[in-house]
């Protein structure tokens, strides 16, 4: 597995599995516990939810999929950010450590800028982290603008990490904000890594591929892997796909991949609106 560091100095997979749009149907549970515990089976322990993602049903699955193996995963979830109060952050906290059956959550993050300030969720993740119910915290759809808001509140340097919408066709954040995060050593992690799937239907990226002998998915997921402290958190409810996802780590793509995916996929060339799904 390969790894990033948080600015704690703790090493965390730079690969794991998403859950968003699961548990939205109780009769899925147990197929979509199947196809986590698959991923956890093959190495991928980093597992990202939400208290938003089926209103908790998606919590419950990762539940399900982590019951008698809990110290084998690392978890992440999130708040609505209109639970993101000081005491109401520590209420929802507490909901979704019932719902995920644990007693801590590894990594909690503020899901989008909401009513709140930054002052008041910061010092509820901080209290958080002191009864020892998460372990870090960061947020999730913050753009450039935000993050030097937040890195400028008390405690807000200990932010551990930003989720965003970034893959190979949606890499405006190159312009701004993964810089400054680069600058300040927080990790991205990127969410719909294959653009909600349009990636793996691409042309280009499937020539790639079969120079690899693998799938446009584990192109497309070691490229973010290549990208400087980013994580990858793509979502899948199929068991076949699981292998494609793995497969990225074992991929190195020099400098001629590289290029050809700049020249099909070029970087920004000015600054535009953080993309959010």
């Amino acid at each position: 597995m390969k790894h990033v560091t948080l600015p704690g100095g703790q090493k965390i997979s730079a690969l794991g599995l998403g859950t968003w749009r699961m548990g939205e149907d109780a009769e899925l549970l147990n197929a979509e516990a199947d196809v986590l515990r698959h991923g956890l089976d093959a190495g991928l322990s980093l597992i990202d939810t939400a208290e938003m993602y089926g209103e908790g049903g998606a919590e419950k699955v990762v539940a399900a999929a982590l019951e008698g193996r809990r110290d084998e995963a690392y978890i992440v979830s999130k708040v609505y950010p209109h639970n993101a109060s000081y005491d109401g952050v520590i209420s929802a906290c507490d909901r979704s450590l019932k719902r995920l059956q644990t007693d801590r959550i590894d990594l909690y993050l503020l899901h989008w800028r909401g009513q709140y300030p930054f002052d008041e969720t910061v010092s509820g993740f901080e209290r958080l982290k002191s009864d020892g119910k998460i372990l870090q915290w960061g947020v999730s759809n913050l753009d450039a603008d935000d993050m030097k808001e937040l890195l400028g509140v008390r405690d807000g340097t200990k932010c551990a990490v930003n989720q965003v919408l970034y893959n190979l066709s949606d890499r405006g954040i190159e312009w701004d904000l993964k810089p400054g995060l680069d600058e300040k050593q927080i990790p991205l992690m990127a969410y719909c890594p294959l653009g909600e799937g349009r990636l793996l239907r691409d042309a280009s990226l499937a020539t790639l591929a079969d120079r690899h002998g693998v799938t446009p998915a584990s192109i497309a997921l070691a490229w973010l892997m290549a990208q400087k402290n980013t994580i990858a958190i793509p979502k899948t409810s199929r068991m076949e796909r699981i292998a494609p996802i793995v497969a990225a780590l074992d991929i190195e793509l020099d400098e001629d991949d590289l290029a050809l995916l700049d020249h099909e996929f070029p970087p920004p060339d000015g600054p535009s609106a953080l993309s959010i799904v």
